[in-house]
């Protein structure tokens, strides 16, 4: 199998993600409500542009998170986690004045996620844009934007939007992962906010009733190619176990998806979107990068913890062989 570039890090390619960093504390099992007095786990690093942040950098990429957290424990774990993992943190805030963002989340019977979230009016939901400096893009291969952190709120987009300037402006290819949440904006609200950045976007990496529910098309091919706006735009449909669809130029391919035990499901379209772009940084065609994604993305949900399960490109080409 063709390998992914490991030289130092100036020779890698170089992606740029940002948003909402926060811990999640989570029920050990499923049935078990929010709603009601129980057990927890915790806390874990989260976010979903955060868990994408690590992953890139343990497939190999040269991988820089912009975000906030709180002067407080949690905060200081967060930091930690992502210099352990050699992000690069150059663009990561410290705000004394906000706590760091907190997520609470149980699951039921059928795997089926519930959230609570401390994200808006935390440190996670004060990315200032104007403190971001311009050089940080430099030689900017991908900028990946997470559509939760455009529904944070409209500084989180502000921030979302002059990145996409200043990596289009470089030469930079965008990477869009909807990552639709209701319990931060309804859908309505939702399709009209993230309209601009699909506009811009290489990549689009949905689920398929994301991209159902953004275009509103039942059909997954018109769905695909609505959402395929760019020139030359890569859509990508996520399946979970199921595998992927990829959409290119009126065309498609399916790949199935790889059995493994499930642990925690959370986290695993933040790696698929990192091992995607890692193939295709490697120059691979489209069908071995789609095996390669979603071997990662299984990977991701064997252990307890969105990141814990990041694989490393080692990892990663043990299943896929």
């Amino acid at each position: 199998m063709k390998t992914i570039m490991t030289t130092s890090k100036k020779h890698q390619s170089k992606v740029i993600t940002l948003g909402e960093i926060l811990v999640e504390i989570m029920r050990p099992s499923a049935g078990q409500p929010l709603d009601h007095p129980g057990e927890f786990r915790g806390p874990f690093a989260s976010g979903a542009p955060a868990i994408f942040a690590v992953a890139a950098a343990r497939l190999g990429l040269n991988s820089t998170f912009i975000g906030t957290v709180g002067d407080d424990a949690f905060g200081r774990m967060l930091r930690n986690k992502l210099d352990t993992e050699e992000v690069i943190i150059h663009g990561l805030q410290t705000i004394p004045d906000y706590a760091t963002g907190a997520a609470f989340v149980s699951y039921d019977d059928t795997g089926a996620r519930e959230f609570v979230f401390h994200i808006r009016h935390s440190a996670a939901g004060q990315i200032d844009a104007a403190v971001i400096p311009e050089q940080l893009y430099d030689d900017i291969d991908w900028l990946h934007i997470s559509g939760s952190t455009v529904a944070l709120n409209e500084n989180c987009r502000t921030a979302c939007k002059r990145a996409l300037d200043l990596t289009l402006a470089a030469g930079g290819k965008i990477s869009l992962d909807p990552n639709l949440r209701s319990e931060l904006m309804p859908l309505e609200t939702f399709r009209n906010t993230i309209s601009p950045f699909i506009a811009d976007a290489d990549l689009v990496l949905p689920t398929v009733d994301e991209a159902q529910g953004i275009t509103g098309e039942v059909d997954e091919y018109r769905a695909a190619q609505e959402l395929a706006q760019k020139p030359g735009a890569i859509i990508v449909l996520k399946r979970g176990p199921a595998g992927c669809s990829i959409y290119q130029h009126g065309e498609h391919i399916d790949i199935p998806g790889y059995t493994v035990t499930e642990i925690d499901p959370t986290g695993a379209g933040d790696c698929f979107s990192a091992a995607f772009i890692a193939g295709l940084e490697a120059g691979w065609p489209l069908d071995q990068i789609g095996r390669f994604a979603n071997a990662a993305g299984a990977l991701a949900v064997t252990k307890l913890g969105p990141m814990e399960g990041a694989p490393t490109q080692r990892q990663v080409e043990n299943l896929y062989d």
